[in-house]
């Protein structure tokens, strides 16, 4: 990298400076104030409970639905959430098993919008909820993810936020002329150049690139713009963008590995985390794990936002909250829950007795996911049998599930938090709209009522909700020597 006007030399030198002096750290938290509870929710038309889409109070028509998504987005800023998240996929799953594919399995993806398609059209209709969508760095192309969400920023008005994934499905390399899923760690240093490409592009052009000074003709200022010549291992890209820097500076850079090299990708470059943990002492060691791997990258702990999913049963009475989820749990057979567990561990269980114990498999597959290390630890720390293990995580599709009264919710949720688990949480709905409506309506006004979470938006970004800085433009920094020097 190097700064405008310098050589290669001087730009790594000055920002050695900078991060040896801490002044972007400082600079990250400066009249920062104390920040609430993070929440996002996940807007999933189906529900996350794999018999949610057969309850009647689900929607009865969802397929393709932008009816049904922009009320859920809607329900969502009328919580005053900081943002929807949309997972997404690069293929149609699950058909090599009918059961579950006829039955919707919640990986299976057989219909959806593009994300960053389907997020611009919600801004449209929203005022102040933040977008967070999937784009894989195994499949696509920096300066195409960098284009599509930076422009999803302006459209937005700076409420965009990029979950880079490294792909953990193996079928979907099929759809991109591979014969082979790429191999763990060969897919994590692909994801950390790309991100860093796709940093490079959203900095190229300085924020004050376009004076459209219409008295002297000038549109542009061409000392604020940098290609980035980028040669590497697996990218070559010239640059620069042609999208002008973003409301936000750059759209908010998510990441959900779990894994080693995941956590370390997260630990240098995230600004938010999609955790995942089977208790809240696994969450807690994570928590401190990540956190603690910052400080090497010149990052201070309150720059990552740790969010882990969570499935929420909620009623007006704990009995109401128990009623919906033995509802949803006779929705599913035994056959089905025994293809959904097999699925999810990539073992085939349907030869093993549903009432002994899980059999002994094999710590990593191809692809991987934390869904199957939450399942697979669940499984081995509570001594659960097949029965067992499938009916604990269908309710929450793998994740911790909190049910009982909006109280009882609340006092979950503040727990975690207080005990350095999270930041906050995704919120996995069992059923929609219904799952969000009443957590929207029972459980954020109790987490309002204890000064846990926002009245009223204060903020007109994602950035802004999450409690993170404005990032600096390291390629054009005139005046950040002075600002330290001034200090």
């Amino acid at each position: 990298m190097r700064f405008a006007g310098q050589s290669g030399d001087e730009g790594q030198q000055a920002v050695q400076f900078l991060l040896g002096s801490g002044f972007l750290m400082r600079l990250a938290q400066k009249g920062k104030p104390r920040h609430m509870m993070n929440l996002v929710a996940i807007p999933n038309v189906v529900g996350g409970h794999l018999g949610g889409w057969r309850h009647p109070e689900s929607y009865t028509d969802s397929v393709m639905s932008l009816e049904c998504i922009t009320e859920l987005a809607q329900i969502a800023e009328r919580g005053k959430l900081d943002a929807i998240f949309l997972a997404d996929g690069n293929g149609v799953r699950e058909m090599d098993c009918p059961a579950l594919f006829a039955a919707n399995f919640p990986s299976a993806r057989p219909a959806g919008f593009e994300p960053t398609t389907l997020l611009s059209a919600l801004s449209m209709v929203t005022k102040n909820l933040g977008f967070v969508a999937t784009a894989t760095s195994t499949f696509d192309a920096p300066y195409l993810v960098a284009r599509r969400f930076a422009s999803l920023d302006h459209i937005s008005k700076g409420r965009a936020g990029w979950n880079l994934v490294t792909a953990s499905n193996a079928g979907d390399a099929l759809n991109f002329g591979l014969p082979d899923h790429m191999p763990r760690a060969e897919r994590y240093e692909r994801a950390q150049e790309f991100y860093e490409v796709v940093v490079d592009l959203w900095d190229s052009w300085a924020e004050d690139a376009f004076p459209q000074d219409k008295a002297s003709g000038q549109y542009l200022d061409p000392a604020r713009v940098r290609t980035i010549d980028h040669v590497g291992k697996h990218f070559t890209v010239k640059g620069p963008l042609n999208v002008a820097r973003t409301p936000q500076g750059r759209p908010v850079v998510f990441m959900a590995g779990q894994s080693e090299p995941g956590m370390e990708l997260a630990a240098r470059y995230a600004d938010a985390l999609f955790g995942a943990g089977a208790t809240k002492g696994d969450c807690q060691e994570a928590y401190a794990d990540i956190k603690g791997r910052m400080g090497k990258y010149g990052r201070a702990p309150e720059s990552l936002r740790i969010l882990p999913g969570i499935s929420i049963f909620v009623g007006r009475t704990a009995g109401e909250a128990e009623e919906l989820y033995e509802e949803l749990q006779s929705l599913i057979s035994p056959a089905l829950g025994v293809h959904y567990l097999s699925k999810t561990l990539e073992y085939d269980l349907q030869d093993y007795p549903i009432d002994g114990p899980i059999p002994d498999l094999p710590e990593q597959t191809l692809g991987g996911s934390s869904q199957r290390r939450f399942i697979i630890d669940m499984a081995r720390r509570d001594n659960l049998t097949i029965r067992q293990a499938y009916q604990r995580a269908l309710p929450s599709t793998g994740s911790p599930l909190f049910k009982g009264t909006p109280s009882q919710v609340a006092d979950e949720m503040e727990d975690w938090v207080a005990s350095k688990a999270c930041d906050g949480f995704v919120i996995m709905m069992p059923l929609a709209p219904r799952g969000l409506r009443d957590f929207v309506d029972l459980v954020v006004p109790e987490l309002q009522r204890r000064g846990s979470f926002r009245k009223e938006y204060t903020t007109s970004t994602l950035r802004g909700h999450l409690g993170l800085a404005t990032p600096v433009n390291r390629h054009f920094m005139q005046g950040a020597r002075a600002s330290l020097a001034a200090e």
